[in-house]
């Protein structure tokens, strides 16, 4: 039972950008819906399990659900240029190779030259895997991994760095996950709402997009909450593996439900890559 409780974040984090790819709008809309979907979860999940949380780890997990909309709209405005099929590859080696450098710089993780040696073997073997999904032919399509849009994309990772580092400092690290979800989830929001008022300047609200997309806000709550228990019974470097597979299925799913070009070079490289990725990042466990 804890396997399968650990699979619905792989399929809810994988599915995510495929719903709201199908749906359509905005970065606006798309950050909105997440936002709103995933409130909606956290507010369930209050009611039903009641958990307590001290007030200053309410306003830190507001504070940094709202940091955490940022990486997401650099994400989606990614899936615009590159394509799902190339944008979330990359976006998941930014946030490991992040997330492991500053574990190793500030949390103490990877301590003693073995564990070092091992977790940047396995970063570089996720890195070359990413290299090799973002190979385009040049004469196929306009959805490219330009320097312009790897750097783009790098840059609002840093909103996903400060989440994932999050648990960790002092003034959560002891609190109980269940009663910090529903002030990320909140924070989440209040950034999206920001982001959506000032971006389109209010006309977001009177779109349809905006609230078609909460389908995929549901989905990432759903697997986001689900987390929670998969790395209590399974352990969270267990559970980080079965995080990985949404690798899989937001990339393949891009190219096959989203319609995504792929000539035949390109999805041997991009076959090859996320093979490699999957492996760096079951071997980061290690380190």
């Amino acid at each position: 039972m804890a396997y399968l409780i650990a699979l619905i974040p792989a399929l809810g984090w994988g599915f995510m950008p495929i719903i709201t790819g199908k749906i359509g709008g905005s970065s606006a809309n798309q950050i909105f819906g997440i936002g709103a979907g995933a409130s909606i979860i956290g507010i369930l999940a209050f009611l039903v399990m009641h958990p307590h949380v001290s007030a200053t780890a309410f306003i830190f997990s507001l504070v940094c659900g709202a940091l955490w909309s940022t990486g997401q709209v650099g994400q989606f405005e990614s899936f615009k240029r590159m394509g799902v099929s190339k944008t979330i590859p990359l976006s998941t080696v930014f946030q490991l190779v992040g997330n492991s450098i500053i574990g190793v710089l500030f949390l103490g993780q990877w301590s003693g030259s073995k564990a070092l040696m091992i977790g940047f073997v396995a970063l570089l073997i996720v890195v070359i895997g990413a290299l090799l999904t973002s190979v385009s032919d040049e004469a196929e399509g306009s959805q490219k991994v330009t320097i312009g849009n790897f750097l783009f994309l790098l840059v609002t990772t840093i909103g996903y760095w400060v989440y994932s580092t999050f648990p960790n400092l002092p003034q959560v690290k002891h609190e109980d996950p269940v009663g910090v979800f529903l002030p990320e989830m909140l924070g989440i929001l209040v950034g999206a709402a920001i982001y959506s008022t000032f971006a389109t300047k209010g006309a977001s609200w009177k779109q349809a997009e905006n609230y078609k997309n909460i389908l995929g806000g549901l989905s990432w709550g759903i697997a986001a909450f689900a987390y929670i228990f998969a790395a209590r019974q399974l352990g969270s470097n267990t559970a980080f593996i079965f995080t990985q597979l949404n690798v899989i299925i937001a990339t393949f799913g891009g190219i096959l439900l989203l319609h995504e070009h792929k000539s035949a070079k390109e999805m041997k490289f991009t076959v090859g890559g996320i093979a490699l990725i999957v492996i760096g990042s079951i071997c980061t466990i290690f380190a």
